[in-house]
């Protein structure tokens, strides 16, 4: 079962993001953890970007998300990198 994205990339594409999650090269299971790891220093529905070269990550962070209450907004892909953007829940 897939997350929902609520925005579309071109909203995604004017939104303020808050903090910048570079995973690029790293593998699976690695941006997620990344993601675990940076998004306490994210403010209350603060919006962070992960950026990775993993199609993976397209599905981690949206399942991610929703399980401990984030809002997954959508991903934009660009050329072998996937911009995946969430909302703090909590």
């Amino acid at each position: 079962m897939r997350a929902e994205a609520t925005m579309n990339p071109d909203e995604l594409r004017q939104i303020k993001v808050d903090k910048v999650v570079d995973a690029r090269g790293v593998a699976c299971p690695g941006p997620l953890l990344e993601a675990k790891r940076a998004v306490p220093s994210v403010p209350l529905r603060g919006v962070m970007e992960v950026v990775s070269s993993d199609i993976g990550t397209t599905e981690d962070i949206p399942l991610w998300a929703k399980k401990v209450g984030h809002e997954y907004l959508g991903t934009i892909p660009d050329a072998g990198l996937w911009h995946v953007y969430l909302r703090r829940g909590k």
